[in-house]
């Protein structure tokens, strides 16, 4: 399963890296005008994840999300295995994270999200998911579960980064929905 996963990953991956990087961008202004439809309730802590590689970058609906009363956090990486959510206030310095990714440091509080915006490599029709091979997002997730907490999880993602099917482990957790240059969609794991 492991093999699949990997393979699944590389090529979804090296499809979202042929996309052009302009029109990326534009795509990343359009899907700020989903923070409508996700519509958080003011005061709601949403996490978002500071962009790496060719994501999509969520910082323009982290802002619109927090124009419309939303508190942000991104992850912060702990060590090799956890991640936590620290809070993201605009004037705050950032450090490095690692992978080319930035978070607030050690004195920013840390929140626990009431929605997450989930970075991927690849995504399937059901939900499921193909992060980048760590763990990070799955094991955060099932910590929060544990605290008896049950975030709204969004993936995001391009189109180009769908596949057919993702198999699955144990461990992995579903997406309730995926937000993508197409617009926002449900699975069935979130009704």
């Amino acid at each position: 399963m492991t093999e699949a996963k990997k393979t699944l990953r590389q090529e979804a991956l090296a499809r979202r890296d042929a996309l052009d990087p302009a029109w990326r961008a534009q795509t990343a202004l359009a899907l700020a005008d989903c923070a409508v439809r996700l519509d958080p309730a003011p005061g709601t802590v949403v996490s978002g994840f500071w962009p790496m590689r060719s994501e999509v970058d969520v910082r323009p609906l982290m802002e619109a999300l927090a124009e419309r009363g939303a508190r942000l956090c991104l992850p912060a990486i702990l060590d090799k295995t956890t991640i936590v959510f620290r809070e993201f206030l605009r004037d705050a310095a950032l450090v490095d994270m690692g992978f080319g990714t930035q978070g607030p440091g050690e004195g920013a509080a840390e929140l626990d999200p009431d929605v997450m915006l989930v970075p991927l490599a690849a995504f399937d029709g059901r939900g499921h998911r193909i992060g980048y091979g760590a763990g990070y997002y799955d094991r955060a997730i099932a910590r929060l579960q544990a605290k008896r907490r049950a975030p709204r999880l969004i993936g995001i993602a391009f189109d180009c980064q769908e596949v057919g099917h993702v198999p699955e482990e144990p461990h992995d957790v579903a997406l309730g929905e995926i937000l993508t240059e197409s617009g926002l969609r449900r699975f069935a794991s979130a009704l």
